[in-house]
């Protein structure tokens, strides 16, 4: 299935609620004070958020004025625009050699996302090496030992309840001797309220700072697409533990509330790096902020 293809089945939901809106919105013709009230309700419907969907609906009525539209059509495609300048003013390029971290909440989908983040790595040619950092949840080694094995690729790890942070460490000294293209850390799921959690976050960052190698860092949160703008304060919260550098955005095909993505890149100024599209293996992509735009609208 092609990229495009993919992008198109994932936001299938979003799609259908937020175009029927649209659709209806833009057949009326005439752009008034009732058409901008209309598009910010039908914004803020599609989880995008308040203070976003204020935002893009007074930078469309700035723009209209300014290029003087005057059909409803050109506006539909001045607000495409719009979202697609929205995402691509925060971006992130993954520069190999990379040590990407991945962080969350428990149940976004993290272990299988590291499963899936190595499935579209090795089809680029990369070579990776998994981390089982998370030694705090029963069985999460033994998970991702099996995608390690589906994928065929090395696995550092240690028995339940060691030190995650020692884990890290093996793992640096492995990558420093075998230095593959990706070295991808799984963490243990946590909620801020889980101190000793959060900390350990701060220790498995110093020690990758300490053993680096000479590879691009980046720390990524997943987030659960499902829960929609709810996934903005975990954000908030770990960026206040770790430099977030971007995200993994899961589960995006299971859900209406994909306008979530333009609150995060507006109101955080965070890329969305990763997608999921799917449950299969390969259903993990390179956010591309043009073909989200141009599937959403």
């Amino acid at each position: 299935m092609g990229l495009f293809k993919k992008i198109k089945e994932a936001l299938a939901k979003t799609r259908d609620s937020f175009r029927r809106k649209m659709d209806a919105l833009f057949s009326k013709g005439e752009i008034n004070d009732e058409f901008y009230e209309d598009l910010e309700d039908i914004l803020i419907s599609s989880d995008v958020g308040v203070k976003t969907s204020m935002e893009i609906s007074n930078e469309l009525f700035q723009r209209v004025h300014k290029e003087k539209v005057r059909t409803a059509e050109n506006a539909k495609n001045l607000l495409k625009t719009i979202i697609a300048e929205t995402l691509e003013a925060e971006t992130l390029k993954i520069e190999y050699p990379a040590i990407i971290t991945v962080i969350g909440v428990n149940g976004v989908g993290k272990t299988t996302s590291v499963g899936k983040l190595t499935n579209l790595f090795k089809s680029e040619g990369k070579s990776v090496t998994l981390v089982a950092g998370d030694t705090f949840r029963a069985a999460a080694s033994a998970q991702l030992d099996e995608w390690a094995n589906r994928n065929k690729v090395k696995i550092i790890k240690h028995q339940e309840g060691a030190d995650a942070a020692a884990v890290v460490y093996d793992a640096m000294a492995s990558a420093k001797a075998k230095r593959p293209d990706v070295l991808i850390v799984d963490t243990a799921g946590r909620l801020h309220t889980k101190t000793n959690l959060m900390e350990e976050l701060g220790k498995i960052g110093r020690v990758i700072d300490r053993e680096n190698y000479g590879a691009n860092r980046y720390t990524l949160i997943a987030l659960d697409a499902t829960t929609g703008q709810n996934a903005l304060s975990q954000i908030k919260t770990f960026d206040e533990f770790v430099k977030i550098d971007g995200i993994i955005l899961t589960k995006l095909d299971g859900t209406a509330k994909g306008g979530v993505v333009l609150s995060i890149a507006r109101e955080y100024k965070k890329p969305i790096v990763f997608i999921g599209t799917g449950e299969k293996l390969e259903d993990m992509e390179f956010f591309n902020p043009k073909d989200f735009a141009d599937n959403l609208l």
